[in-house]
């Protein structure tokens, strides 16, 4: 990475770039990450893996020439930190289950913030505002809920989608873009509390959801194509009809 970002010998390409042009190729990789193992391909996920490292290596190569730190201080910074949040691993501690563990470590993260902040730390501080708007707003209720700040079971939270989607609907008879979205918007936040009531990744069900509808609509685009038709000869009654039968296959 030295040699790409060499200002004489190095590539013009990677010489221009900066922290934020690269940003969204960390992002992209990471769910490259992600892809490979929803779809169980190791050989995939081998080389996705090495794509994501690069891109930690390519910042921490800008890092290092702007003095701030290379990568050997990246390793040591995340080895440190796994040493500390695992006392019960590394040290004297105990703890009694996975679900002790994890309280444990958010319990870690918490005294993190609040010495790296001479501010107060916020309940909300550390959530990501790069996190895909699904995933955050399951963290953002999870962290509110920590102080209490949340409804006793899932159906006060059902209760909250079905006022949601009402005031949804009021805001589609207004015709006010602007208040279509918010409504829209606090619609899928209180879906994604639910969710988390049921012990549910809110992000994880959408992708399982597109998957879904992606495989469907794969199948029926083929029988389409299996009636030697085009779409647009086909009405919506003869879609609905193939459709259900795609549902219907196993």
């Amino acid at each position: 990475m030295a040699r790409l970002r060499d200002p004489e010998r190095g590539c013009p390409w990677d010489v221009e770039q900066d922290f934020a042009s690269i940003a969204p190729y960390t992002i992209e990789e990471a769910y490259e990450v992600a892809d490979a193992i929803d779809r169980g391909d190791l050989g995939a996920l081998r080389e996705e893996l090495g794509d994501l490292l690069l891109q930690v290596v390519y910042h921490a190569q800008m890092a290092s020439e702007a003095g701030a730190f290379a990568f050997g201080d990246v390793v040591e910074a995340v080895a440190e930190k796994m040493i500390r949040r695992h006392p019960h691993v590394f040290g004297e501690a105990e703890v009694e289950n996975a679900e002790a563990q994890r309280e444990a470590w958010e319990a870690h993260k918490d005294q993190e913030r609040h010495q790296k902040s001479a501010a107060p730390a916020g309940v909300l501080d550390g959530v990501g505002l790069a996190l895909p708007a699904l995933m955050r707003a399951g963290k953002l209720g999870k962290r509110a809920a920590r102080v209490g700040f949340d409804w006793p079971d899932s159906a006060g939270v059902r209760a909250k989608v079905d006022e949601e989607l009402a005031e949804l609907d009021d805001a589609v008879a207004t015709a006010n873009p602007e208040r279509l979205a918010e409504e829209a918007g606090d619609l899928l936040f209180a879906t994604a509390q639910l969710l988390r009531h049921f012990g549910l990744e809110p992000e994880e069900c959408l992708r399982q959801g597109n998957r879904k509808f992606e495989r469907r609509f794969r199948a029926l685009e083929a029988g389409v194509r299996d009636t030697g038709r085009r779409w647009a000869d086909l009405d919506a009654d003869e879609l609905e009809a193939l459709w259900a039968a795609v549902k219907a296959a196993p």
